[in-house]
């Protein structure tokens, strides 16, 4: 029984009643394509386990087609710095 649970609410987050994206706390994702992802891991001079993780189940991560081993690019708007961009790497949950 606990596992039926499990699958009726898995069908209700994807099923959500507006897009998630379009909500106004929700900041812009976008995914990295791989040359760009590897001039990010270059930059910071890190590897990717070294970066914040966000996991595939994520509904931001799921709308913009995000796979484990993925990066994401997240973009805030930010009072002091105007915006700013944060570097996620997609895990699977």
């Amino acid at each position: 029984m606990p596992a039926k649970a499990k699958t009726t609410r898995a069908k209700k987050e994807e099923e959500l009643p507006f897009k998630i994206t379009d909500h106004m706390l929700v900041p812009k994702h976008e995914l990295l394509p791989p040359d760009e992802a590897q001039a990010t891991l270059k930059r910071f001079n890190a590897a990717p386990h070294e970066f914040p993780f966000v996991l595939s189940t994520d509904p931001a991560a799921k709308s913009i087609g995000a796979k484990a081993g993925d990066f994401v690019r997240v973009t805030r708007a930010s009072e002091t710095a105007g915006e700013t961009v944060y570097y996620r790497y997609v895990v699977e949950a």
